[in-house]
Parts: structure tokens; C-alpha cells; sequence
């Protein structure tokens, strides 16, 4: 019988190996992810596209810019992502930080060691696990697996976790049970979201999912030998 690690590695292959690499996060800088990845609670990407687009129009995709800004003025001009005047002073909070005390380079923050840079991203005001856990998978490549709405319904279908649903637990499953590789998080994550998306809704589509001969395919001991090599470099 295959452990949990294997089975996740197993799942992990067949996923990239039907669907391909994602590319996850849409940006052209760190600053930009990071904006995305603050924009978009509670809303559609296609929305917070528009919104940056807007930032992007009006050259502010600076932190100086959005520091100077007036947190009114910024609400009118990422309004398409939705609930903008709350998002406009999230936005504000995280640029502060920057500009205040990191020299205005949000590089900066990917000196920090991991456990301090996530209680301090969680100290702003507006930023919860997942916006925090985004930022620095997405934008500083640090390897912190980010888990959803979307993770957690995967994990109940398929009958691999039955531990807490809490955000730290789950997360911690799949950390404990996976290398800590930047790519393999922010792929694997990436892969769950379109697997529920297209086939592990909320009424799945069971009959046409790929995984649902996940643990007759090839032995997870070829997995584990292979994974690596093949989504690096596949």
C-alpha cells in the first residue's frame, strides 16, 4: 500500500500529465503578483485583471506611486475587482510596509526567513493566510504550499485527508508530505484549482476525471524516482 506522500506525488504527475504546466501567477513583476494576489479576494481573476490594467494605464504599478496616492482616488481606479474602498486601503497597508520600512523594493522581503516573513505579511491589516501564503509562493518563490476553497473540496472527494479543515492543518498535510520545492507547491496548486474547476465541482464529474485511475497507473516508486526530473524539465 502507497503512503501519503507517494499517493500525492502519484496525483501530482497524472494531474500536470493531463492538464500541463499552468504557469501560475499572472504578472510581469513581484509587485504586480502581489497586487493580484491582494486584489483578488472574493472575486473573479478576470476582474482583477481589469484592475490592474487600470494600475497599469495609470503608470502606478510603483510603490512610490501607491504610496503617495489617495486611498480614494486608488478605489476608483481598481473598482472592477470589487469591494475596491476595503481593497484600496489593503493595497495601501501592504505598499506602506514597503516603502516605510524596505526601502520601497519589495525584494526585500525575500531575505526574510520564511516563518518571520509570513507573521509579519499576516500583521497587515487585511491580509489573511491565503493572500499571505500567495505573496510569497507566487511573488518571492518561497516554498508555502497555499490552499483554498478549492484544495479543500479535492482533499474531501478523493478521500486523502481527514484531519482538520482548518487553513494551518491542511496546509501543514501538504507540507509534511511533499518535498519543499517551489515549483512542485505552486504547480500542484495551480493543477487542483483546474481539476475542481473542470471536473471536482461541488457535484463532480467523477466519470471523466483523470484521476480516477490514479492508483492503477505507474508504480509510485517510479513516481518518486521520476517526478522531479520530468516537471522541471518537461
Amino acid at each position: 500500500m502507497i503512503n501519503t506522500n507517494q499517493r500525492l506525488l502519484r496525483i501530482f504527475k497524472t494531474l500536470l500529465m493531463s492538464f500541463g504546466k499552468r504557469y501560475w501567477w499572472p504578472g510581469e513583476s513581484q509587485l504586480e503578483i502581489s497586487i493580484g494576489a491582494i486584489l483578488t479576494q472574493n472575486t473573479a481573476w478576470t476582474n482583477v485583471e481589469k484592475a490592474i490594467q487600470n494600475l497599469r494605464n495609470e503608470n502606478l504599478l510603483d510603490v512610490k506611486k501607491l504610496y503617495e496616492i489617495d486611498t480614494a482616488c486608488l478605489g476608483e481606479i481598481i473598482k472592477p475587482s470589487g469591494f475596491f474602498n476595503i481593497k484600496s486601503k489593503r493595497l495601501k497597508n501592504f505598499v506602506k510596509l514597503l516603502y516605510e520600512e524596505y526601502s520601497e523594493n519589495i525584494n526585500n522581503l525575500k531575505k526574510i526567513e520564511n516563518k518571520t516573513l509570513r507573521k509579519l505579511l499576516l500583521s497587515i491589516d487585511g491580509i489573511g493566510y491565503e493572500t499571505a501564503d500567495s505573496i510569497m509562493l507566487y511573488a518571492l518563490n518561497k516554498p508555502i504550499f497555499v490552499v483554498d476553497a478549492y484544495t479543500k473540496r479535492f482533499l474531501k472527494n478523493h478521500d486523502i485527508y481527514r484531519g482538520s479543515f482548518d487553513y494551518n492543518d491542511v496546509q501543514n498535510f501538504f507540507m509534511d508530505n511533499l518535498p519543499h520545492d517551489t515549483y512542485l507547491f505552486n504547480e500542484f496548486h495551480a493543477l487542483i484549482v483546474h481539476l475542481c474547476q473542470h471536473y471536482c465541482k461541488k457535484i463532480p464529474n467523477c466519470n471523466e476525471c483523470p484521476l480516477q485511475d490514479e492508483l492503477r497507473s505507474e508504480s509510485a516508486q517510479d513516481i518518486k524516482k521520476n517526478v522531479f526530473e520530468e516537471m522541471k524539465h518537461g
